[in-house]
């Protein structure tokens, strides 16, 4: 993986436990209203796998999933993307929304790089 400045590390995984959080809010809010949950769920599972990756990879942490759950990962984290990148062609320049969703891809992409790194 190429070398990333410890400030893009810092905001990806920003970005990434963010993610994770509105993931786990979402999916409490869909259980109490009784939705299906199966995709929030699965993305949520991604999402951390991903910061656990990242962190491995920049940190020297822990990480200790077989191939297919790597795999599952990153074909879940790549599915995510256009759904931002609409999203940020919607937003208007200069926003918050927009430079919080920059940095959502950016990191996700980091991410399933660093997932992509674990299958070689």
């Amino acid at each position: 993986m190429k070398t990333v400045s410890k400030e893009i590390q810092d905001l990806s995984i920003k970005s990434l436990e963010s993610t994770f959080n509105k993931l786990s809010n979402a999916f409490k809010s869909m259980t109490k209203k009784g939705s299906n949950t199966t995709i929030v769920k699965k993305r949520q599972n991604a999402v951390r796998i991903g910061i656990e990756s990242l962190k491995g990879t920049w940190n020297g942490e822990d990480f200790c999933y077989d191939k297919e759950i790597i795999l599952t990962s990153k074909e879940v984290l790549q599915g995510i993307i256009p759904s931002i990148e609409k999203q940020i062609a919607k937003a208007k320049e200069d926003s918050s929304q927009k430079t919080l969703n920059e940095r959502r891809i950016t990191a996700l992409k980091l991410a399933i790089k660093s997932l992509e790194n674990r299958l070689l």
